[in-house]
């Protein structure tokens, strides 16, 4: 069985239990899921909602990613999932999933899953802060 079972950008709500199910396997002893959400605030600045985009490529570059995360751990079964549109405070905006023989490998093995996804798959945040303000993180 293929160890990349989920990797996907949607505009619609995304699901935790999803992620999990996609990654359970009776090899995996230990299992570590990141569920990134929106936060009310952002350096002390308080934040209405967010956007966001994804480049065209986005998708085939978090495949890419997620593969490479399971040639350098041993990984059993890894998945991820990120959100595009427009989102409210407390929305799931990513969920990554790593399943190891070991719970240290998995929480390596997802941490460097969400920290590469974050630094290299072009996907754009739009945030939209209370005092009417704005600001592109991680655009070109």
């Amino acid at each position: 069985m293929t160890t990349v079972r989920l990797v996907d950008i949607r505009d619609a709500p995304l699901s935790v239990d999803e992620v999990l199910a996609a990654v359970k396997d009776h090899g995996a002893g230990g299992i570590v899921v990141f569920v990134g959400t929106v936060r009310e605030s952002d350096a002390g600045r308080a934040v209405n909602g967010l956007g966001y985009s994804a480049h065209p490529s986005a998708a085939d570059r978090m495949r890419a990613v997620a593969e490479s995360v399971a040639q350098r751990f041993p990984a059993v079964a890894l998945a991820a999932v990120h959100r595009v549109g427009d989102l409210a405070v407390g929305d799931l905006a990513v969920v990554v999933a790593a399943a190891c023989p070991h719970r240290g490998e998995a929480f390596d093995a997802a941490r460097a899953l969400i920290d590469e996804l974050k630094q290299t798959v072009p996907i754009w945040k739009h945030q939209l802060f209370a005092d009417g303000s704005e600001e592109w993180v991680g655009s070109p």
